[in-house]
């Protein structure tokens, strides 16, 4: 029987690195944020594949070009690769909000894409993100939602953090991505965890 994949979906900004009102141009521009690499790595090394979904409408506004994200993901790729960790795939929707396409967070389609290409259930794929937007897109999509306070969500206080979580059913609160990491390696020992407990 061939074994289940573990796949794990992140945005990018605010999770991986810091995030830019203006868009990250260049690789220079592209910072990651503390412990979020070595979190990425530890969850390859327990056996978790992980693709980022990110909203990159700087393309589709003229403010940067494919092959200038192309390069910024190279450089985070190689980041990665010295610290033993990967990213199968980044996956990206590089349309301005008013084209109203289906892959732009928060509709679905851009994770249901990643569920046919690894053709897994993505009820079983958690998902992580930093804003209200990205937990929208995960829960319409069936994955589980992740949200992270290391980017956008940084700014918000306690009210708007549980207004946001009542909008998601089921939705996990983590100060950052190595708070999930060590959340989702300690919950595939106890399955029972409950969810919005801040970790």
């Amino acid at each position: 029987m061939q074994p289940i994949l573990k796949l794990i979906i992140l945005g990018r900004d605010g999770i991986l690195n810091e995030f830019h009102e203006e868009h990250i141009k260049a690789p220079e521009e592209w910072v990651a944020l503390p412990g979020a690499l070595e979190a990425v790595a530890r969850l390859n090394h327990a056996g978790w594949h992980v693709v980022v979904a990110t909203n990159q409408s700087g393309i589709g506004r003229g403010m940067i070009d494919t092959a200038a994200v192309n390069a910024v993901h190279a450089h985070m790729l190689r980041r990665l690769q010295a610290l033993g960790g990967r990213i199968d795939a980044v996956f990206l929707c590089p349309h301005a909000p008013e084209v109203q396409c289906a892959c732009r967070k928060p509709l679905p389609g851009m994770i249901l894409e990643i569920g046919r290409r690894y053709g897994v259930d993505l009820a079983q794929v958690p998902m992580v993100g930093d804003t209200l937007r990205d937990l929208q897109a995960a829960q319409a999509a069936g994955c589980q939602p992740h949200l992270v306070r290391s980017g956008r969500a940084q700014a918000l206080d306690g009210p708007q953090v549980a207004a946001m979580l009542a909008q998601v059913d089921g939705a996990h609160v983590h100060a950052d991505l190595a708070a999930f990491a060590a959340f989702l390696l300690e919950r595939e020992h106890q399955p029972d965890s409950q969810p919005g407990a801040l970790r």
